[in-house]
């Protein structure tokens, strides 16, 4: 992995969108660093939108439409649920300023969340970032069981019936494996992202205001 810090130069959100279609991303030490270092991972996560797994008892808990699945309402309270302290992290290294950085991507139409709600209560979700064919997700949280999941089977439908290219998950851990995430070297995951680069995408595919029910996520996925 190469980290990089960042005091030669202030980063702004052009910046930060120049990175990642570099294939680059910021981090911080912890939530109280206020500095942050590029990170460009030798191994790179992706999750292959072609090749997306989905257990039987989520497709089930999907299709039930048991959580409502929103996208890009709150992105606030998405990036505090994911910052939250969780029994698999003993710190977060998302920063105050990292807060700052994706929220006005966010109001600039680049940082997207899927929102999860259970009676109206936000209990899951994710948020990445969104450039021509590629999405780069930052990171997910879930206070309910599968919530956590289901966005992410959101997501893919959504990429997929969109028409992106790339799902870049930065790294791989076993709860992404199980959805078939895989790591691939720096030189491959280069061209994956020039080609990403090269085509647009329509996240707004299915309108912000529009619900889309869990069959028709799955759906989206086992179609294209």
């Amino acid at each position: 992995m190469t980290q990089s810090p960042d005091h030669a130069i202030e980063i702004t959100p052009d910046i930060l969108l120049k990175a990642y279609a570099a294939g680059i991303f910021p981090m911080a030490e912890d939530a109280d660093d206020p500095s942050l270092f590029w990170v460009e991972p030798r191994e790179r996560g992706i999750i292959p939108l072609d090749g997306f797994h989905i257990a039987k008892r989520l497709a089930r808990t999907v299709r039930s439409d048991f959580f409502e699945v929103h996208v890009d309402r709150d992105f606030g309270a998405v990036i505090a649920g994911c910052a939250a302290p969780a029994t698999d992290r003993e710190k977060t290294w998302i920063s105050r300023r990292i807060r700052e950085l994706y929220g006005e991507l966010f109001d600039a139409g680049y940082c997207h969340t899927v929102e999860v709600y259970q009676e109206g209560r936000l209990v899951g979700g994710l948020y990445g970032v969104r450039l021509n064919g590629a999405f780069f997700g930052e990171s997910m949280f879930h206070t309910e069981r599968d919530a956590s999941k289901v966005a992410l089977v959101h997501l893919v439908a959504r990429l997929r019936r969109g028409g992106f290219s790339l799902l870049d998950t930065q790294f791989v851990t076993s709860h992404l494996a199980q959805f078939g995430a895989t790591e691939v070297p720096r030189r491959a995951y280069k061209q994956m992202l020039r080609n990403a680069m090269e085509h647009s995408a329509d996240w707004n595919v299915w309108p912000k205001d529009r619900i889309v029910s869990g069959e028709e996520a799955l759906a989206a996925i086992a179609d294209g």
